[in-house]
């Protein structure tokens, strides 16, 4: 687990393709590599991967073909900056928010402006994802703890200070980037325990007229209506 709280920016050192699969080794940059063991999780721009060789300067990762296609990862080339986080400890403090480092999908920036000194983005995240954004809520983007400062549909703004900026890569994004997004774990085990009995049964995320009278929002005769 982490908490969406930056320990450093890294860089891609290599990226060897293994059939479908690849091998990562990134310049750990200012991350403390004195307490690192094989078998360690460290996020990478959020996605968490498994350190299988190191040394003092850098480390090794294996990234599957699925990690590949759903994360940012398959489009990793040498002298990319990625941001970095070590799995948190039991003892540390939960700076960001419960961060599992398993993407949920890919999302786009869709604006940058500046506000003052500080940037807001506004981020698209695919439709089955809006529900899970809410106002002053937390999402992970490319493993940086986030607050949600408005919601329109599938799109969402965020505003990030000139720390975040500096100590992320984030101050480098422009429109038309894509990123890892994480949604809010609270969020996705809330809607699985308010299904009751039914999470056993198949789900569909279509809304449909019978999902809308079950929880109130319409009355039993507007199907038939």
């Amino acid at each position: 687990m982490f908490t969406g709280i930056i320990e450093a920016s890294g860089e891609i050192a290599a990226v060897d393709k293994q059939a479908a699969d690849s091998r990562l080794r990134i310049n750990a940059g200012g991350l403390d590599m004195t307490d690192v063991k094989l078998g360690d999780s460290i996020a990478i721009d959020g996605v968490c991967l498994t350190v299988v060789k190191f040394d003092a300067h850098s480390f090794e990762m294996d990234v599957s073909a699925e990690t590949l296609s759903k994360t940012t990862l398959g489009e990793f080339k040498p002298d990319r900056k990625v941001n970095l986080e070590k799995a948190m400890q039991v003892s540390a403090r939960l700076g960001g928010h419960i961060v599992s480092g398993h993407v949920d999908a890919l999302g786009v920036i869709e604006a940058r402006d500046p506000v003052g000194e500080s940037l807001r983005f506004r981020v698209r995240v695919p439709d089955n994802l809006a529900k899970y954004v809410a106002v002053k809520g937390s999402v992970c983007i490319d493993g940086v703890s986030l607050t949600v400062n408005n919601v329109e549909g599938a799109v969402f703004e965020i505003n990030i200070i000139p720390h975040t900026a500096e100590m992320t890569t984030i101050g480098e994004y422009q429109a038309g980037r894509k990123v890892n997004i994480e949604v809010d774990i609270i969020a996705r085990y809330l809607e699985r325990l308010l299904l009751g009995d039914k999470a056993a049964e198949p789900q569909s995320d279509k809304l449909t007229l019978e999902k809308l009278v079950q929880h109130g929002y319409l009355k039993g005769d507007a199907i038939n209506s």
